[in-house]
Formats: structure tokens, C-alpha cells, sequence
């Protein structure tokens, strides 16, 4: 069987995309991932990524190399390996980009990637507990959520912050950055918000939408008669290898 569209990985990009391209029903996605389906508990407790994180079922398990800067040292680089893919196993924070950072693509030459331009996808995507202002939207597939706790050593670090000069800041995602506070979390009533849980789960039941778990990708396929065209991918499940191919190339 052929498909439209393959996407390797079902991360926070892979979900959306997986989202997103299937809406036209007449265009067929296979998405694969590498790892298995959320179904572990501790995915969707909000504290559950102290077993998620270096549990080899959800986590790659990366180290990086030894840096000098650290006396040599290595340090553990949790990448998710399950559907949702690190946004299933990690700290939850919502904190977007800084506008300078984006409004600096801008100028690099990339069209549509100023801050404002992005703004409208950042309220379009949120399901914000506080509703909707100018930086913030509801009805979005991704529920944003205070942080319930509020404990005393935290008031004192932001009072001792503000003595400092440093403003205090309950919203990082608002107009300004700078500042210490509280951030807020991908979750809702208990529950963590993945990028599996926000945009795929609503919509594995497309008849075009193929999910297959499992899945190693291996290499991709070139057309022998024009090799910078890639005709399909090889991937392998439980050690079987299969292909899949892509309708016209790409």
C-alpha cells in the first residue's frame, strides 16, 4: 500500500503533523514510532516522570559526551520513546521561545517566523485554564494548567528575587519574560497533556491515519533513476523488516 505522507517519530512534531495531514481524508499517513503506546500509568500522573525518565520501555536512555566545561563529566539526556514522545515523559513546563529569538529568524530571512506572526499558532494550540488575552487562547487541543502547589521556600525565593530587582512573573508566556514566579504545566485536572494525548488521540479512529508502534525506522528509499527522490522507507517491528512506500516520491 502506498501512502501520501510517512512520518517518522510521533513526538510533539510527529503528532501534530499526524493531525494535521490526515484532516484531508484523501490523503492517506502512515506515522511510525519507534517506541510502544502511552498505556503506562505513570505517562499521565503529572509525577510519574521519575519512572518514565531512564526506563529504557520510555526513554532512549541518551548520555551526552563527556564536556570539559564539566570536568569531563557525561550528563543524562531523557529522550521519550513511546507515543508523545518526550512531551509523554517530561517536566511538563509550558515556556515558549523569547521573542527576540523569533523576531531574530525574522530578520535572518525567514518569512512568518516573527513573534507575532507565531503568536496566533501559540493561542491557536492552548486550551489556557485562565482564558483566553491577547497571549493566550481557549478551545485548543493542548491544556495549559497553573501549578496547584504553592509552597513557602518558593514565596521566599521570589521575595528574595524581587529584593534583588528581579520582578515577580506569573506569566512567562504573557508580555514579558524576565522575572521569577511559578510556570504552568501541559496538564489538566491531574492528568498530563502529551502531544499523543492533545492532538492523536482524538484522532486515531481516521480511517487514513495508520499508527504502528514498534517501528524502527532503518533508511530511507531512493529512486534508482533519480537518486535525490525518496520513493519509501524500511523499517523493522519486533525484527520483521517491512517497507513502506510514498505515492510519487518525494
Amino acid at each position: 500500500m502506498g501512502y501520501d505522507y510517512v512520518i517518522v517519530g510521533a513526538g510533539s512534531a510527529g503528532c501534530v503533523l499526524a493531525n494535521r495531514l490526515s484532516a484531508d481524508p484523501s490523503k492517506n499517513v502512515l506515522l511510525l514510532e519507534a517506541g510502544g503506546e502511552d498505556r503506562n500509568p505513570w505517562i499521565h500522573v503529572p509525577v510519574g516522570y521519575f519512572k518514565t525518565m531512564h526506563n529504557p520501555s520510555t526513554d532512549w536512555c541518551y548520555r551526552t559526551d563527556s564536556d570539559p566545561g564539566l570536568n569531563g563529566r557525561t550528563l543524562d539526556w531523557p529522550r521519550g520513546k513511546v507515543l508523545g514522545g518526550s512531551s509523554a515523559i517530561n517536566g511538563l513546563l509550558y515556556v515558549r521561545g523569547q521573542r527576540e529569538d523569533y523576531d531574530y529568524w525574522r530578520q535572518l530571512g525567514n518569512e512568518g517566523w516573527s513573534y507575532d506572526e507565531v503568536l496566533p499558532y501559540f493561542r491557536r494550540a492552548e486550551d489556557q485554564e485562565r482564558g483566553a488575552d491577547p497571549f493566550h487562547g481557549t478551545g485548543g487541543p493542548l491544556a495549559v494548567s497553573d501549578m496547584r502547589a504553592r509552597r513557602d521556600v518558593c514565596e521566599a525565593l521570589i521575595a528574595a528575587a524581587e529584593e534583588l530587582g528581579i520582578p515577580r512573573n506569573d506569566d512567562f508566556n504573557g508580555g514579558r519574560q524576565e522575572g521569577a514566579g511559578y510556570f504552568q504545566l501541559t496538564a489538566r485536572n491531574g492528568r498530563r497533556c502529551s502531544a499523543a494525548t492533545a492532538y492523536l488521540k482524538p484522532v486515531r479512529s481516521r480511517r487514513n491515519l495508520e499508527v504502528v508502534t514498534g517501528a524502527l525506522a532503518e533508511r530511507l528509499l531512493f529512486d534508482e533513476a533519480g537518486p535525490s527522490t525518496v520513493t519509501g522507507i524500511a523499517y523493522s517491528v519486533s525484527g520483521e523488516r517491512r517497507q513502506a512506500a510514498v505515492r510519487g516520491g518525494g
